[in-house]
């Protein structure tokens, strides 16, 4: 009796099997992987506009973003994953690795902690195509397997600084002016720069040092995912009479938001419109939060993404080396939406007129925080 069931166990594995058939092979044309920096999807930040790009990607080439909670499917033309790194980011080079060994086509690595990782890899997959976003890999050309995306971040930045001069200027004049960084890294100096430079031409009382008051959270890459200590030093600066702190610290910058709405003094936000995103939230509570956020400097990484994603789909292929994203290019600019639009309204033409200065090069503006009084002596 037993040798009975254990044959017909058998025979229905193979029926089974049989029937199945191999396995259903993927029908997209191409295939794009994503590896996002420290907090992820959902940092309404940095990351979050890289994901943007990738359903612009999406909906332009009949595509869709497997696993993805927003359900981002326009056909099955492309075929988009990402992954996400642990906590601490230590595994940057296996995210890659797996999105590489999988076979997909163009890889996308977002933030300058990739830069390593990114070589190493892209060494041991010479067919891969690798886009490294604000990283820096030395030595490359059109015929590299590596291209790396950086923006005029201080371009942004001064039209953000000028904004936030003329609404001290207006609602609390004297009031000193504050920048919150995240990692303490020449990048996030170039915000820094950028946003100081722009404050003290639109407004000469913030020309003063004293006027002007900046902090980093940290030294690692942690430092992007930390509101509680963003928090305390945003609590700080407004403490010491700040009116208006500017946030280059990626997910930490919700920690600023708070601390701004319990001062019930401004803050600004970075990369993505992050004043728009917390209106629209369904939390009562971060919907509380963008009531005080002016504006944000616009970081269009999903511009970057979406355009060499066009490049690379066009032909399957993507020239390496450096692309910069600058005012002229429309990578960086500064947020208008519905919620803000009145309160900045009388600024607008002001930040216009100074947008065309500094891509006509009439405003040359400091990419680091150093240059900024020798700046100011040239040009104020």
């Amino acid at each position: 009796m037993r040798k009975i069931v254990l044959l017909l166990t058998m025979l229905v594995m193979v029926v089974a099997f049989v029937s199945a058939g191999p396995a259903p092979e993927a029908t997209a044309e191409h295939r794009i992987g994503l590896a996002f920096d420290i907090g992820g999807l959902g940092d309404q930040s940095f990351n979050d506009s890289a994901y943007r790009g990738l359903q612009m990607i999406a909906e332009e080439f009949d595509g869709y973003i497997a696993d993805d909670p927003n359900n981002t499917d326009y056909g099955d033309a492309v075929e988009i994953k990402y992954l996400e790194p642990r906590e601490g980011g230590q595994d940057r080079e296996v995210l890659l690795r797996t999105l590489a060994e999988d076979g997909y086509e163009i890889i996308y690595a977002i933030g300058f902690l990739f830069t390593d990782p990114v070589a190493k890899v892209a060494a041991d997959f010479p067919d891969t195509h690798f886009v490294l976003i604000d990283g820096f890999v030395e030595g490359l050309d059109a015929s590299s397997n590596i291209t790396c995306v950086s923006f005029a971040e201080q371009e942004g930045s001064f039209l953000i600084g000028a904004l936030a001069g003329m609404f001290i200027a207006d609602n609390s004049p004297g009031s000193p002016i504050g920048f919150l960084g995240g990692m303490d890294i020449p990048l996030i100096h170039k915000f820094e720069a950028g946003y100081l430079a722009g404050a003290m031409y639109a407004n000469p009382q913030l020309r003063d040092s004293d006027m002007i008051f900046a902090q980093y959270i940290g030294q690692d890459g942690t430092a992007f995912n930390d509101p509680q200590a963003a928090e305390a030093i945003a609590d700080n600066f407004f403490n010491r009479g700040v009116f208006v702190t500017y946030h280059a610290a990626g997910a930490s910058g919700t920690g600023l938001f708070k601390a701004a709405a319990d001062a019930d003094r401004w803050a600004i936000g970075v990369d993505s419109d992050q004043g728009l995103i917390l209106a629209s939230s369904s939390s009562p509570e971060e919907r509380l939060l963008s009531a005080h956020i002016l504006s944000s400097m616009l970081k269009r990484v999903d511009n970057s993404v979406l355009l060499t994603g066009e490049d690379f789909l066009a032909d399957g292929h993507l020239d390496g080396g450096y692309l910069i994203f600058g005012l002229a290019e429309g990578g960086v600019d500064f947020a208008v939406n519905q919620f803000n639009e009145a309160l900045i309204a009388p600024y607008v033409s002001r930040l216009d007129e100074l947008r065309g200065m500094v891509i006509s090069g009439e405003i040359p503006v400091p990419d680091h925080d150093d240059q900024l009084y020798d700046w100011a002596a040239e040009n104020l």
